[in-house]
């Protein structure tokens, strides 16, 4: 029955219901956070809301009893992947990323800044983002999601009054992607 009930969340949300979760304000407000953060250090921040799962990647769920867990974290990678979100010139890139249907969220850091930040560190973040996902509160979640990131960012890799604002052909957009 769980399986059946999942695989019907999946069919049935899509990009509207993950831009209606946080609406045409919410993202600019989002936008605006992230641009603010990034003013701080030379991190790249990257937004992703998606509201369901690939079918090819729900399969192995309902078909393979892979947990979905671990399944949305592969998802999480991919998107770090196809965002390029590794294309940062430190290599400090982060993308937080919300898997609407599952109510589950997962923080991928490039290798520059993964080396001072462990897992356990990006879980406590994620839990209560988590939280706050699951009792409607996105908006609320994505921002201290942000700040947190941005934190850890500022803490590692700094920007300095000297350096350039960045290259603009190189900065990831702000606006959180929709999926």
């Amino acid at each position: 029955m769980e399986a059946l009930s999942r695989l019907a969340r999946h069919l049935w949300l899509d990009a509207d219901d993950a831009f209606r979760a946080l609406g045409e304000d919410g993202l600019d407000r989002l936008e605006q956070r992230v641009g603010a953060s990034e003013r701080s250090h030379s991190g790249q921040i990257c937004l992703c809301v998606e509201a369901s799962l690939p079918l090819r990647y729900l399969w192995r769920n309902l078909r393979h009893g892979e947990p979905i867990a671990d399944i949305v974290r592969d998802r999480a990678i991919t998107v770090f992947g196809k965002q390029r979100v590794w294309d940062t010139e430190y290599n400090n890139g982060v993308l937080i990323y919300v898997q609407l249907a599952e109510h589950l969220i997962e923080i991928v850091a490039d290798r520059g800044l993964a080396r001072h930040v462990d897992a356990a560190h990006w879980r406590a973040i994620v839990e209560p983002l988590g939280a706050a996902c699951r009792a409607g509160r996105l908006e609320s979640g994505l921002e201290a999601a942000i700040d947190a990131v941005g934190h850890e960012l500022e803490t590692w890799f700094p920007r300095h009054a000297a350096d350039a604002p960045g290259d603009p052909d190189r900065d990831l957009d702000n606006r959180a992607r929709i999926r």
